[in-house]
Formats: structure tokens, sequence, C-alpha cells
């Protein structure tokens, strides 16, 4: 007797099918389990069976061969302990109806009660796109799966339980998705205007955010640069629906959703300076999970204190933040995740803090000024369009009763600037200024005579590399959407390159 349930795995963002068929024979009892299986996966056997002994439900006394399909595919973690658990229930005679409209996903514990997965959102998806109807799913996991339309999604407490759902001896009630939560929120909520001071580094911020632009802060201790990082969230553009997917798919395979529903907030990750190149990246022994530049994507990663980053871990980073993707690959498996976001450093100028400061003495003699600048290289500074110098808040700054520019209106100027890049860029992959290609260069970075001049200027007496000249005319690109103006003029263009000028500041002199 041959009897299947259906189930799913992951690989990279997606989900894919995965039948588990089951097989009875005659002969000793013994329990097979084949189709590439991992270590995890072999263990559902022993779970499988405790939780049934502990549930009171017979297991029938025969050679079982269960296979996992694709059987060229590496199954891991445990989420194959439901559907093997329905297939050895169905051999056994404690189900008496087919299960072909349904999926399961789920861990089981001896008792036989249902726990939490990682990864269940690509999976209903994949579900709902292969046509099945319901899927059942543990409770923890239920809010996540119910975000999935066009698919009735069903949870249970216990095998036992789904016993007496599957044979139509209690009745099962699709859950329903979370409501809408309320944006608002009682306590405190960061904003540009709780800022006092530093006007050009909100001036810049509000570019990068306008255009997805990657920057660089360098200033003194207390000069506010996590400060106004935290608040750059809040002057982005609110997320599509298509994004939250997206964002919410990586978050599920982290494990990092913790029973929620869809991701409606970009993310703002902020990983500490010890972090491990596959930490940053991702990697890990047991499989290959996604780092934080993953779980950053269509969000914001800020890199607090980047010199004192490993500089393994720094240089992951240098192809993920030009192609939007990140590609790892171990000796079983290769997956691709997205990380298209935008990434904001900040960094003291040297190892006290205090080079170049007014008021305070530096203690750094110039080889460890150059060590400490050096740990940040070349090809990766020069992966962040804009750089700006944060000086101390001055006291008076800090008294004065002017209210700062909120969130909300700086907002409104960037949602404006992200929309001329919607319409400029439809039917293309480009979605920001930033992600400008070299064809699309000329034909959307159109420069009158003077700031051709400009340009031509500064790239000869600054000595700008290729890669920086493109940058700057990116980043003109965005200054000019701001103003809502088609072609990028001089004044665009010279507040642009000011924005390179710290490289030669501090790394060439």
């Amino acid at each position: 007797m041959v009897v299947k349930s259906i189930s799913f795995g992951i690989s990279g963002i997606d989900g894919y099918v995965v039948e588990v068929e089951a097989s009875s024979t005659r002969g000793m009892p013994k329990f097979d389990l084949v189709g590439l299986p991992d270590a995890s996966v072999k263990e559902s056997k022993d779970r499988v069976t405790s939780a049934m002994k502990n549930c009171g439900l017979q297991i029938c006394s025969s050679h079982l061969t269960f296979n996992l399909a694709p059987a060229d595919i590496r199954k891991e973690g445990p989420i194959y302990d439901l559907p093997i658990t329905v297939c050895l229930m169905l051999l056994s005679g404690h189900i008496l109806r087919k299960t072909d409209d349904c999926g399961f996903i789920g861990e089981l514990s001896l008792s036989g009660e249902l726990r939490s997965v990682n990864g269940v959102l690509p999976m209903v998806i994949k579900a709902r796109e292969i046509g099945l109807k319901r899927i059942i799913v543990p409770p923890q996991n239920a809010t996540e799966a119910a975000a999935v339309d066009g698919i009735e999604v069903y949870t249970v407490s216990d095998i036992v339980e789904l016993k007496r759902c599957l044979n139509g001896e209690m009745p099962l009630l699709p859950v329903k998705p979370a409501p809408d939560g309320d944006s608002a929120n009682s306590g405190f909520v960061p904003d540009f205007s709780q800022v006092k001071g530093q006007d050009q580094a909100k001036r810049a911020l509000e570019i990068a955010a306008a255009g997805s632009h990657n920057i660089l802060m360098i200033g003194p201790p207390g000069s506010g640069k996590s400060m106004l990082a935290k608040r750059v969230p809040t002057i982005l553009p609110d997320m599509s629906f298509e994004e939250m997917i997206e964002t919410t798919k990586i978050h599920s395979i982290a494990g990092i959703l913790h029973g929620g529903g869809l991701i409606k907030t970009r993310p703002f990750r902020s990983p500490h300076h010890n972090i491990s190149a596959a930490g940053l990246g991702g990697g890990g022994t047991n499989g290959i999970h996604p780092g934080e530049v993953s779980m950053a994507h269509h969000g914001v990663l800020f890199l607090d204190e980047l010199p004192e980053f490993k500089r393994s871990a720094l240089e992951v980073l240098r192809q993920p933040i030009e192609d939007g993707e990140i590609t790892i690959t171990r000796s079983s498996q290769t997956c691709t995740y997205p990380c298209s976001m935008m990434v904001i450093a900040a960094m003291n100028p040297c190892p006290c803090g205090y080079f170049g400061d007014a008021t305070h003495r530096c203690t750094c003699t110039p080889q460890k000024i150059r060590r400490y600048l050096n740990r940040v290289s070349g090809p990766l500074l020069d992966r962040f369009d804009i750089h700006v110098e944060l000086p101390r808040v001055k006291f008076e700054e800090l008294r004065s009763d002017e209210s700062s520019e909120s969130s909300a209106e700086i907002k409104k100027r960037v949602n404006a600037a992200r929309e001329i890049q919607r319409e400029r860029f439809k039917g293309s992959d480009t979605l920001s200024n930033s992600a400008i290609n070299a064809a699309q260069l000329q034909e959307f970075c159109v420069i009158d005579s003077s700031a051709e001049n400009v340009l031509k200027n500064a790239f000869e007496k600054l000595g700008m590399t290729a890669r920086a000249y493109d940058r700057v005319l990116k980043v003109a690109r965005t200054v000019a959407d701001l103003e809502q103006c088609e072609v990028i003029q001089s004044r665009h263009v010279l507040e642009a390159v000011q924005y390179r000028s710290l490289d030669r500041k501090y790394w060439e002199n």
C-alpha cells in the first residue's frame, strides 16, 4: 500500500513542493526514510513514532518506507514531521479520507503537539501557486500563513485534533488574516524634528533617501550620527505590497517573525561590529541562512563604527551593494537572496574620535590614524554615493527653541522624488536613481552646458575614478528630482560633488 501527503521546502526565498510518499510492506517492523534527508529530518521518525504512541495511536507493524521527493534535493529541518505523521496515520487506518487537496507543515513534540517552523510564508505561497485548496500549519505560524490570499489556512494543536478534523469528526475553521494594526504608537517615536542642528547631514540623508543612495557619516562622538541614522526609516516611502511579501519571506526563513503577519514597515538592521562575514552576508554551518544584508532588504543596513568591523566582513558588502543580491555557495547547496538596501555607515575620524575637532585635542599619532582609516578599503569607500561630515553640535543649537523640520515634511519631498523615478524607470528593473546602469546613464542624466563644465573641472581637479563620476551624476540626478527639474543644472552637480570630498580629506591626506 502506498499513500502520500504534500509538504514543501525552501530554496533561497521561494518554496518548492515536496511529496512525502509512504509504503507499507510485509516484513520485520522497520522505519526507513529516504530522499536525501539531513540529520534533523532523519530524526523525524523518532519524534513521529513517540508522538503517536504518546497520543494512543497504534502504528502498523510492518516495513515502512518513506520517500521525500524530489530525491535529488537535500531536505533540511523538522518541517516534515507533520506530513510524515499524516502518511503514517493513513497507513495505520487512523485517517480515512484522502488528503490530496491539503498541504502539511509542522514540527512535532514527543507529546504530539505542533511546534512552529521557519519559512512558512514562502511555502504557503507555493501551495497556492500549485492549486492547493487548504494547508495546515502550527498555531504559532497561523498569522503569518493567513497573510496569503487564495488558500484556506488551518491550524491544529496536536495530532489527535488533526485526526479528528481530517476524518470530519470536528469542524475546522480557517484562520482569518490579522487586521491592520494602528500605525500610531503611544510610546517614543523617532522623528527628525527631535534632532538639533546638523542641517547639512539632514539634507544629505534626505537626498540619500530620495534616491536610495548609500551614505557615510564621519564625525566625533556625540555628534548625532546614530541618532540621525535611526530616523531615516521615517522618511523612506511606504512599502508596496510586493515589497512587504518579499521582506516577510526573508524574515520568515530567518525565523525572526515571532508569530507576526506581514512586515509593513521598512526594516532597520544595525549589526554589532564583531559580526562575522557569514553573519553579515549569510550562510552558517547548518544550512544556508540569510544574513544581515538580506534581512535589511527594502530597508536600511546601519553599520556603526565602520572601521571596527572585521575586514573580511566588510569586503562581503562590495558585491551585494552593486548587484542588490547575494549568492552563497556551499558544497551541497547554492542560494541567492535579495538584498536591495540602503547602506548607512558611521565612523569617527580617528581612534580617539577627535581628529580635527576644535574643542578636543586628538591623542592619536598619524600612524594610528592612518591604520584606523585604512581598515575601510578604497573599493568599499567608493561604493558610498554620499560622504558627509558632522561637526560637534553647538550649545546654542541644543538650547534653541526653534522647531526643526519633521520627518513627515521631509517624507513628502522624498515621495515626490520617488514618484518621478517610478515614472522614469517604468518597464525596467531599475527602481531608484542609485541603481541606474551604464546604458541608462546617458539617457536619464541629461545635464546642461554649465553643469557639464562644472563636472569636467571636478573630474580633472579632484582625480575622480569612473565609478565616482557615475555616482556624482546619480546623486545630481536625485538633487534635481527633489527640485522637480528635468535637466541637471550646475547647482545640482556642485552639491553632488561636495558629497565626494571626505575621501580626499581623510584617506588621501
